[in-house]
């Protein structure tokens, strides 16, 4: 099978636009307000740049055409949601932050047509924003998905949820819940996990606490909530019950890319500033970008982005034709996480005191780029998952030889 690596015309103008906008219009706005989305004004901010991008034609890139997106494929997101990405405001501005993203893209494959009329189309069109929760306190699930603690019990016309969820991004300020909760089994078990629609608020939903992290620029923080006999009627269950764990497969594999491709901009960001700084900055008898040890520095930085974009398309491509690319997005996930941290650690140290100083923007893109190395899968639980599957595949060839 043949990888076409061209664009067509339509996504490239898209790209155009969005690099235009990002950089005439949001990263003033980001600038100003030193990344914090909160303190630029949070929603209302969001609604203004949201609607300015629907002018510009750039909006929802990502959702489906009859719900007022682009639609475009895995493939195709990825130059548009760099070019957002080069501004930690941008994927607000056009609606393909996390975690709006990657709801729209699961509500879109698995949603009836009474949900999508319901919960999608507000979403897809900006109206309102979401929360996926998931994610639990200590001793519940993280990391691991089987450890699962909140519970949904059934009753009449619907289920009850009782449980707690940690580091749920967006949540102060949605206008709806994805609750993953528990409906069969016990924690530690596999599978037994059903995904619930619920309105923010429902009774005995309660966003309870700000959790303050590093990164700023996640619109509705990450958050500690509570669900107390929270009622979901059965129309509202999205998929099937006990089968959450396979639906969500569906969003987190894409997830991963488009956070890949959204802080590549950022990498990319931080990469541009240093090399700018160095092309222009005297020092020992010359520009520091003759320096040697700079152009190391500047070469290593361009192999990280230049690999991560490279696994990036692969792993698209493969979504694309049907794959869950399970390995591929980890692979390409793990890589530039991590290769993101050292492209901002480079070009910080590129730039000497500046490079610490709020005087460039590479300090603070830095504190939002660390936490992707834990966010949707920290790199050694990513690292366990693509080992098991090679191994997996050497025993598979071992037992296939042995039974010739």
């Amino acid at each position: 099978m043949s990888v076409d690596l061209r664009y067509d015309d339509d996504v490239t103008e898209v790209v155009e636009k969005t690099t235009r906008f990002v950089r005439e219009y949001v990263l003033p706005l980001e600038n100003e307000h030193r990344g914090d989305i909160n303190a630029a004004g949070g929603d209302d901010l969001r609604r203004e740049m949201n609607a300015k991008a629907k002018v510009e034609g750039i909006f929802a890139p990502h959702a489906p055409v009859q719900f007022g997106g682009l639609g475009l494929n895995m493939s195709d997101r990825v130059p548009v949601f760099a070019a957002a990405g080069y501004s930690t405001f941008g994927p607000i501005a056009l609606h393909i932050g996390a975690p709006d993203e990657g709801n729209v893209h699961m509500l879109a494959h698995i949603a009836s047509d009474e949900q999508k009329q319901k919960y999608l189309a507000p979403l897809a069109a900006g109206d309102l924003r979401s929360a996926f929760a998931m994610t639990e306190p200590s001793p519940g699930a993280g990391a691991d998905p089987n450890a699962l603690r909140t519970m949904a019990v059934k009753v009449d016309g619907g289920w009850k949820i009782n449980g707690e969820k940690r580091f749920i991004t967006g949540a102060e300020g949605a206008g709806f819940f994805i609750i993953m909760a528990r409906t069969a089994g016990e924690p530690g078990d596999r599978g037994g996990a059903t995904m619930f629609l619920a309105p923010a608020d429902a009774p005995g939903l309660s966003v309870d606490r700000h959790i303050v992290t590093t990164d700023r620029s996640m619109i509705g923080g990450h958050c500690e909530v509570s669900f107390t006999d929270v009622f979901v009627p059965d129309e509202d269950i999205l998929g099937e019950v006990d089968e959450g764990y396979r639906y969500a497969q569906v969003r987190l594999g894409p997830a991963r890319m488009t956070h890949v491709m959204r802080w590549f901009g950022s990498a990319q960001r931080c990469h541009d500033v240093a090399v700018d700084y160095v092309s222009k900055r005297e020092g020992f008898g010359g520009k520091l970008g003759d320096l040697g040890m700079i152009q190391q520095m500047v070469a290593d930085n361009e192999i990280d982005l230049a690999a991560s974009m490279a696994l990036l398309v692969k792993a698209c491509h493969e979504l694309d034709a049907g794959s869950h690319a399970s390995n591929e997005t980890s692979v390409a996930k793990t890589f530039a996480a991590e290769a993101y941290t050292r492209i901002a650690d480079r070009s910080m140290q590129m730039c000497g005191g500046l490079g610490v100083s709020e005087d460039l923007p590479i300090a603070r893109l830095q504190q939002e780029l660390r936490p992707f190395r834990i966010y949707d899968g920290p790199s050694e639980v990513h690292r366990w998952a693509i080992a098991r599957r090679a191994i997996g595949r050497a025993k598979k060839a071992a037992q296939a030889v042995a039974a010739r």
